[in-house]
């Protein structure tokens, strides 16, 4: 019986003993802000604390879970009965929608850490002409000097609306006079647009007269009733241009062409700068059907690809030769070759090759 009474008493205390010691008790560990403003600028908010414990209690470290927010606290040790504080500083600017940070608190003494936590909702500031047009040229606001038009297919032209915006006190009138590629139309609506109102320029792509596949860069100029220089416009018009494929039955997948890759990668490891390193990867057709490698491109000149052959039958393989010019380059280096083909389930794939690129001396 006694041991019985010694092992539940034992099995009471042990948990009891188990508990870490409170040695700094805050008025708070959680603070709300509510709803604050992003136009208000930072909100700040203090934890308050007693030093409960028989020791002086220095605070070591604050971390806060995020650059936004900015911690002040307590430097001296704390004597024993004695108040110290947490400051939580936190700034909403360009950050609208709730919020939920840490503080996490460092001690000398014998306490686990402490974990403080802020939040609240930020209401974002009234968006104004400049936040959304923050590129002037001349009279004319817009929000970039590029138009991207994203990714388009060789199917069919493309069609985006760019907004755009008259800062002047006077009506601005697009001329119909436009330089461009002969695949991309450009319109303006409404082709006079009144002062202090929005309007927009339509950009028509047509992939397939470009007649290329990847990422591509054009010039395109057209010009206002302004006077003077004022009245060019120049911007560049981006696009991705992919090839289209329709959309295939199951046993039309099965006979199609398949390009496969022996590797995606390839690590050079420690090259000498200066030094022009080569790969291979191996292309093979594993589809019933032959394989066209339309194109290749480089992320950089300084990386060439050459392959002896376009065209491969099924069962076919053929070596993509990969070459990395080191020559003014230092450090760690990641480029990539891009590989298009008439794989309709994976026409776009991509082989990388990295090295680290040792200084010369």
């Amino acid at each position: 019986m006694k041991r019985l009474i010694y092992f539940l008493v034992l099995s009471v205390s042990l948990p009891l003993l188990a508990q870490p010691v409170e040695e700094l008790k805050f008025n708070e560990e959680e603070h709300d802000f509510g709803v604050i403003k992003e136009v208000d600028g930072p909100a700040e908010f203090t934890f308050e604390f007693t030093n409960v414990s028989q020791e002086p209690v220095t605070i070591t470290n604050v971390r806060a879970s995020c650059g936004c927010t900015t911690p002040a606290w307590t430097r001296e040790p704390v004597m024993p009965g004695k108040t110290g504080f947490i400051k939580a500083v936190y700034n909403p600017l360009n950050r609208p929608g709730p919020f939920h940070k840490t503080l996490t608190v460092s001690t000398t003494g014998k306490m686990a850490t402490i974990v403080l936590r802020i939040k609240g909702q930020v209401e974002p500031k009234p968006r104004t002409v400049e936040d959304d047009f923050p590129t002037v040229i001349g009279a004319l606001r817009v929000k970039y000097r590029g138009f991207n038009m994203g990714r388009v297919y060789t199917n069919a032209p493309t069609t985006k609306e760019f907004p755009v915006y008259n800062q002047g006190d006077k009506p601005l009138t697009f001329r119909n006079e436009v330089k461009a590629p002969p695949y991309i139309t450009v319109n303006f609506s409404p082709v006079t647009l009144p002062p202090f109102k929005q309007g927009k320029i339509i950009i028509t792509y047509d992939a397939k007269r470009r007649n290329d596949l990847g990422f591509m860069s054009d010039n395109i100029v057209f010009y206002t009733d302004e006077a003077g220089g004022q009245a060019q416009k120049a911007f560049s018009v981006y696009a991705d241009i992919n090839e289209y494929f329709p959309p295939m039955r199951a046993e039309e997948a099965a006979r199609a062409p398949k390009l496969t890759l022996s590797e995606v990668v390839h690590d050079f490891g420690k090259v000498k700068q200066g030094a022009a390193v080569s790969t291979e990867f191996m292309i093979k057709n594993t589809g019933k059907s032959p394989l066209n490698i339309r194109k290749t491109h480089s992320s950089c000149g300084c990386t060439v690809a050459e392959l002896a052959k376009e065209t491969l039958q099924p069962g076919e393989e053929v070596v993509l030769k990969v070459t990395f010019n080191t020559s003014g380059r230092r450090g760690t280096q990641q480029k990539s070759i891009t590989i298009y083909s008439n794989d309709p389930l994976k026409p776009v794939q991509r082989v990388t090759v990295k090295a680290s690129v040792q200084g010369a001396d």
